[in-house]
């Protein structure tokens, strides 16, 4: 019998499990693209992910010799790990086909624009970091989806009491 079969039915795909999301990027940056990367990560560093403990606020992804890195998340020390933990802040690389990290090399040429990680998770029991290339907002865009913002909740507020 295939895998993926368990007594004459198909058993169900493993759904995405979130473990961190980088909300400000959203709110620093205009996101244009978004791709799905692998990473390599350790034994240790997989235990503390499956926990919870990681952060990608402070990250970003920068490219050398044709391979990418994120640098600035911080997956935290496996409490059961010992000696097998590694440092929280260390380097980790990207899995992506060499044509994308060109593309993306060119387009970080230009003026303004950086990668940053938007999500890690688990899909189908791998570890995955979405990352965004993204340009940078003025302090004016920012305060305008601010005012956006506030402007759908009064309306969601004003509709809520329109239909009690």
């Amino acid at each position: 019998m295939p895998p993926g079969y368990k007594a004459g039915r198909v058993m169900a795909k493993e759904a995405m499990k979130l473990v961190a999301n980088n909300k400000k990027a959203y709110h620093d940056y205009f996101i244009e693209e978004t791709y799905e990367c692998g990473i390599v990560l350790h034994g240790t560093e997989v235990k503390s992910l499956r926990l919870g403990k990681c952060s990608i606020k402070e990250g970003y992804c920068r490219i050398d010799n044709g391979e990418m890195f994120v640098l600035g998340m911080n997956i935290s020390p496996y409490e059961m790990g010992n000696i097998f933990n590694r440092d929280p802040l260390r380097p980790k690389k990207l899995l992506l086909h060499k044509a994308e990290i060109r593309k993306l090399q060119g387009q970080l040429s230009q003026q303004g624009y950086s990668l940053v990680p938007l999500q890690v998770y688990f899909k189908d029991g791998r570890a995955k970091v979405e990352i965004g290339l993204a340009k940078g907002k003025k302090l004016y865009d920012k305060r305008a989806d601010i005012a956006k913002k506030d402007q759908r909740r009064e309306h969601e507020r004003e509709f809520k009491i329109q239909n009690l």
